[in-house]
């Protein structure tokens, strides 16, 4: 009985130790040249400091449709259709050091530029 304690506890130790600090960088922007540059610019200052990095990882482009009426009162068959694209991309940075998060911090990217930084 005491053993199966000891190697539950050990297991519960490993696990503590193994856990490491995660930066999860999620960016957005409507024109993906402007997102592409962006991220190659938060890699390049992420390698800098030696950070190891996991990605950019592509996730699915959200698009959102409008319709509107073409005339405002009588043609109502005359129909227009609009749609914006919202492309988006993931980079982890495992065990980040200071220096580097207060890197990332600093970093002036271009407007348009949505990012949301997540600590794990």
């Amino acid at each position: 009985m005491s053993t199966e304690l000891k190697t539950k506890k050990t297991k519960a130790v490993k696990k503590e130790e193994n856990a490491t600090i995660q930066l999860r960088i999620r960016v957005r922007a409507y024109e993906n040249k402007i997102l592409d540059a962006s991220v190659k610019q938060i890699i390049d200052t992420a390698l800098r400091y030696d950070a190891k990095i996991v990605g950019p990882i592509p996730l699915p482009t959200e698009i959102k449709k409008y319709t509107v009426n073409r005339a405002s009162f009588v043609f109502k068959n005359a129909r227009e259709q609009f749609e914006i694209r919202i492309h988006k991309r993931v980079i982890d940075i495992l065990n980040p050091n200071p220096k580097t998060i207060e890197a990332l911090t600093n970093l002036s990217l271009p407007s348009g530029v949505d990012i949301d930084v997540k600590m794990m």
